[in-house]
């Protein structure tokens, strides 16, 4: 049903990456919600990392809106899932306000985000190497295009009073309200490495200090009063929120995920038999258990991955590599998603009581969705560490960074989907892999260029293409009834 959704909301965007964009969002979003407002965390495009400290500041789920892979249509629909009984909802944009997905005009920009929601742009500029010319970036950005409401500037990084008066007079001039003003602040900065910010399930004691002192920075800096006055002229956001159980009972009307009358097992999992429910141990109280690898090494996941799962009758039990020596009990399904493993490899390595417990299960054929970091984790090594060996493919660091949006198509029928299907996705990752034999691709990538990859071995689907399942909810309902032994 169409629901008129009247929060407050803002749009975090700059001129760059680089400018500070997470560092004022993450900002804004802790002193609202240190305000006693419930804040709704976004993220514009496919990052998993600045999500993380998006959830830290507000104690929400942070959530992402890509209109690359979801679609442009279904990003009002996620963002009012998410913001539902929020107080304001603060979005933070991705690279430069303008840019999106290669070739594909606005697409996946911020700015087009900012138009779907019909929310005001908040611009963050580095301000640290100009001064009057702030006022022509700022009109540049502020004309060229007219449906992008620029509602005022957040100027970063000023180095001093007499700077600081130097800007507001040219921003003054322009006509364009300063709505805070930070200073070089290094000290609260959030460490970084090889694909960005390290993520807050790595560092959880320091990110917390970190979030406050930002939190304390932005009070300090910025007009809270102002910002929020500026999030109340969002007008009524039009659209039909999305639901994860709408969305699979769409994906699959008429068939079952292993707990009413889907049919007799036709692919059952390690231990699994046809029958009741009861007599198939990879359902828990009638619901097939689908383990979900958490813990610091595999922290890149949508949160409307589980709530789908969940959605499809699974239940989800979040499990730690490092740590836990064995599956979940009753493991039907595994998801490996996406992470650092190349950092954690010796203590993945150093695991080997779990690493024989994946094997065992996916040797078993177990249905296995492994994204990226899952990918290396279910390879025989990761640079020259053993791994679990599910799959005759060996990992290595390299100096070149594959990133960009993929369109693909499945090749080969699995756990996720059958053959044909198409999904858009990101990669994004440092590791190159070089396989043997013994497994079918999994994607044959049709745009930007034409190759196959990832692997597809017995229930194993494993490859380094990121997706988002809320635009495919079917991959979500097609693995729960993996996970139940009834595919």
């Amino acid at each position: 049903m169409v629901t008129s959704l009247g929060i407050p909301r803002l749009v975090i965007a700059a001129p760059s990456s680089g400018s500070g964009k997470t560092t004022v969002t993450t900002g804004l979003m802790a002193a609202f919600a240190e305000r006693g407002l419930a804040v709704s965390p976004h993220k514009a495009g496919p990052d998993y990392i600045d999500p993380g400290y998006h959830a830290l500041a507000t104690g929400r789920p942070g959530r992402n809106l890509d209109a690359f892979m979801c679609g442009p249509d279904l990003v009002p629909a996620l963002f009012a899932h998410g913001a539902a009984g929020c107080d304001l909802a603060v979005v933070e944009g991705v690279m430069g306000l303008y840019d999106g997905a290669a070739g594909r005009g606005e697409l996946a920009s911020t700015a087009q985000v900012a138009k779907l929601l019909r929310a005001p742009v908040v611009l963050v500029v580095d301000a640290s190497s100009q001064s009057r010319s702030v006022a022509a970036l700022v009109h540049g950005f502020a004309s060229f295009d007219p449906q992008v409401r620029l509602g005022g500037v957040i100027l970063n990084k000023v180095g001093s009073d007499r700077h600081e008066v130097m800007l507001r007079e040219a921003l003054d001039e322009a006509g364009m309200p300063v709505l805070g003003v930070l200073r070089r602040a290094p000290q609260v900065a959030a460490p970084s490495r090889h694909l960005g910010l390290v993520p807050v399930a790595e560092r959880r004691a320091d990110a917390l200090a970190s979030v406050a002192a930002l939190a304390e920075q932005v009070r300090r800096g910025c007009d809270l009063d102002a910002l929020m006055a500026l999030a109340r002229t969002a007008p009524p956001l039009h659209c039909e929120p999305w639901s994860p159980s709408d969305a699979v009972a769409s994906a699959g009307a008429g068939t079952s995920t292993g707990t009413g009358t889907g049919g007799p097992a036709t692919a059952a999992g390690p231990g699994t038999a046809a029958g009741s429910a009861d007599a198939v141990p990879g359902l828990r109280g009638g619901r097939p258990v689908v383990a979900v690898a958490g813990g610091p090494a595999f922290t890149f996941s949508y949160a409307e991955h589980a709530e789908l799962l969940t959605a499809a009758g699974a239940e989800v039990v979040v499990f730690d590599p490092l740590r836990d020596e064995v599956l979940p009990e009753n493991t039907g399904g595994l998801v490996i998603g996406g992470g650092f493993p190349e950092v954690y490899a010796p203590e993945l390595s150093a695991n080997e009581a779990l690493r024989r417990s994946v094997a065992a299960f996916a040797a078993a054929g177990g249905p296995v969705a492994a994204e990226c970091a899952g990918l290396l984790y279910l390879g025989r090594s990761l640079d020259g560490k053993p791994m679990c060996g599910v799959l005759d493919a060996d990992a290595r660091m390299s100096e070149r960074l594959t990133l960009g949006y993929r369109e693909a198509v499945a090749v080969s029928d699995s756990a996720l989907a059958p053959a044909g299907t198409r999904l858009r996705g990101h990669e994004f990752h440092r590791t190159v892999i070089e396989p043997g034999a013994g497994a079918a691709p999994a994607w044959g990538f049709t745009h930007p260029e034409r190759r196959v990859e990832g692997f597809v071995q017995q229930g194993v689907h494993a490859s380094y293409l990121h997706t988002h399942w809320a635009a495919e909810p079917s991959v979500a309902r097609r693995f729960a009834r993996a996970a139940a032994g009834r595919l």
